[in-house]
């Protein structure tokens, strides 16, 4: 990565905006050093997590034993790059282990009965989930009986009613561990390679071969990221680390996801992660079986990962369009549910609504309305409906769930995003126990604030200061990349991309010479927003001075960079 990453330490060469930005986040310029650390060394002890020791040491057991291992993931992202760490660890210690993953559609999200007769049928004697788990007693049980040993490495809420008869357990959400530790915002792909980690240590010590798992962390990178773990200084260092790899990964899987442009930038930033590596993995487990996303992960050859990389193109393609007509359809039952008056929860519900997709509007419309949201459709299970749930602003939504849990079939989740399911004739019984518990939440603390980080005039934006932030990445939950305000903008013209997008011309009223482009994704027709239309012409008439609110960052484009301001939003200037 750039040496400036590593010189960051010196606030002499920090840009002030990111200096005010660093104090905004209550950080004094002793801390600084800690925010932008590499230092793996300054981890906390991730193989302290329970059960790990003891995990480590029945699956050294089975590799002597020459025993089959099983690996058991979800179908989303974090799953899938779990399942890709524990097989890239096994291969590096010269040892094959069985990979399975759920369908969505078929067996569902967690561990199923099924699920373990299919490893019997293999011959495995110990099974290792990944991303689930934490509340699967029956199936565990069933493990049990069947002499499975079957060890649960997950990071969701531990909120069933008892724990899993599982040989171990390795969740740092579970209920016997430290209610506000570090590690608590491990994804689940942290978790795996917590227990590679333990694994590797206990090889060693036993005088046998096990190679660095240093390259692990790219996984680590995009299912932490993705996941949308918060990016405390223990994930913001291990995702440096995979995020440093990446660009020249000897994983072909990995590899194609990247232009030769972008490989030689020389940096990856957050948002390729999130909006491009993750959705496309995503898109196999929304629409059918995540099985060829795990085998582009865990590729060996660049012809092999092209087919793959295609298939998922092609998938990801499709997932836009029903994504697209499912979340128009959303949106105008939350309108109707605003004009009947006070919005608390966006909860809207249609059979024939795509499983694979609801998660991503529930996320839509909390962007949209600014309300947590809960988005329904038929399970194909007579009088059975299932939802994906997403909170706003600091609203925990597993615990309000969980207050309504005597409605559900099943149910799991945590903060930020739940999934349940439950009989269609209580869904009014759920809006009603929903609203009655909003009601008493302050309004701050479930509704996203009108919010930025720091007010700068457009001078002030220039190259020194666009390289500084990205001295502050990775940039997700818990480090989000900075929102700006500027004052005094003029609108020069705009342009619309594909009848919803905008391309903004814009410059300083007080200093013309000052040009910037930005742009917006999905801007009109989006809810209450003032339409580019209008904005021009008003500010011709009445000479009104804009307001806009941005991310900045560097568009890099055919060996080219240049500033570009990402609007968030535009208005008339505040009185």
């Amino acid at each position: 990565m750039r040496m400036w990453y590593f010189q960051c330490m010196n606030a002499q060469i920090l840009h002030p905006v990111v200096i005010k930005l660093l104090e905004s986040k209550g950080l004094n310029k002793s801390e600084f050093e800690e925010f932008f650390s590499w230092d793996l060394k300054a981890l906390p002890d991730l193989t302290s997590l329970k059960d790990t020791q003891k995990a480590s040491s029945r699956i050294i057991d089975a590799i002597l034993a020459n025993e089959q291992i099983g690996i058991y993931g979800d179908y989303d992202v974090d799953g899938t790059t779990s399942c890709a760490t524990f097989y890239q660890f096994f291969k590096m210690v010269g040892v094959n282990v069985e990979l399975f993953q759920p369908s969505r559609f078929v067996e569902g999200y967690g561990l199923h009965n099924s699920s373990i007769d299919k490893a019997l049928e293999r011959g495995v004697k110990v099974l290792i989930t990944v991303d689930c788990g934490i509340s699967s007693s029956g199936p565990a049980d069933y493990a049990l009986e069947k002499n499975i040993d079957l060890i649960i490495t997950d990071h969701h809420e531990d909120a069933a009613p008892e724990i899993p008869k599982a040989y171990a357990i390795i969740n740092p959400s579970r209920r016997d561990e430290p209610a506000d530790w570090e590690q608590k915002s491990l994804a689940g792909v942290g978790v795996a390679f917590a227990l590679c980690m333990q694994i590797r240590k206990d090889l060693l010590a036993r005088n046998m071969e096990c190679p660095s798992i240093y390259p692990l962390l790219q996984y680590v990178a995009v299912g932490t990221v993705c996941d949308l773990a918060k990016l405390n200084p223990m994930n913001l260092k291990l995702v440096r680390h995979g995020l440093k790899q990446i660009l020249t990964t000897q994983y072909p899987g990995l590899k194609i996801f990247f232009s030769q442009d972008e490989r030689k930038a020389g940096f990856v930033p957050s948002e390729k992660l999130s909006f491009g590596i993750g959705p496309m993995i995503n898109s196999k487990g929304r629409l059918d079986h995540p099985e060829k996303a795990l085998r582009l992960l865990n590729c060996t050859d660049s012809d092999t990962a092209f087919n793959l990389y295609s298939h998922l193109d092609a998938c990801n393609k499709e997932r836009k369009l029903i994504q697209s007509e499912v979340y128009a359809e959303a949106k105008e039952q939350a309108k109707k549910s605003v004009l009947r008056g006070e919005h608390l929860i966006s909860i809207v519900y249609a059979p024939e609504w795509h499983e694979g997709v609801i998660g991503i509007v529930a996320s839509r419309l909390v962007e949209e309305f600014k309300v947590p949201a809960i988005v329904f459709t038929n399970s194909s299970k007579k009088g059975i409906i299932k939802a994906s749930a997403r909170s706003a602003s600091e609203l925990d939504m597993f615990k309000c769930l969980n207050a309504c849990s005597d409605l559900f079939i099943k149910f799991g989740g945590h903060k930020a995003a739940a999934g349940l399911s439950m009989e269609e004739d209580k869904l009014p019984l759920l809006r009603n126990k929903m609203k009655t518990l909003l009601k008493d939440v302050p309004e701050i603390e479930r509704v996203v604030q009108d919010h930025y980080d720091l007010e700068i005039s457009l001078e002030e934006i220039t190259p020194r200061l666009a390289k500084n932030l990205e001295m502050m990445e990775p940039f997700g939950m818990g480090n989000s990349k900075p929102l700006f305000k500027s004052k005094g903008v003029q609108l020069d013209s705009f342009s619309l991309m594909k009848d919803v997008h905008v391309r903004w011309n814009l410059s300083s009223q007080s200093n013309p010479k000052i040009k910037m482009r930005g742009v917006t994704f999905n801007h009109i027709g989006k809810y209450g927003i003032i339409h580019p239309d209008k904005l021009f012409e008003e500010q011709r008439k009445t000479g009104k001075d804009l307001t806009i609110y941005y991310r900045l960052g560097i568009n890099r484009f055919n060996g080219n960079e240049y500033l570009q301001l990402m609007v968030e939003k535009i208005t008339y200037d505040e009185l």
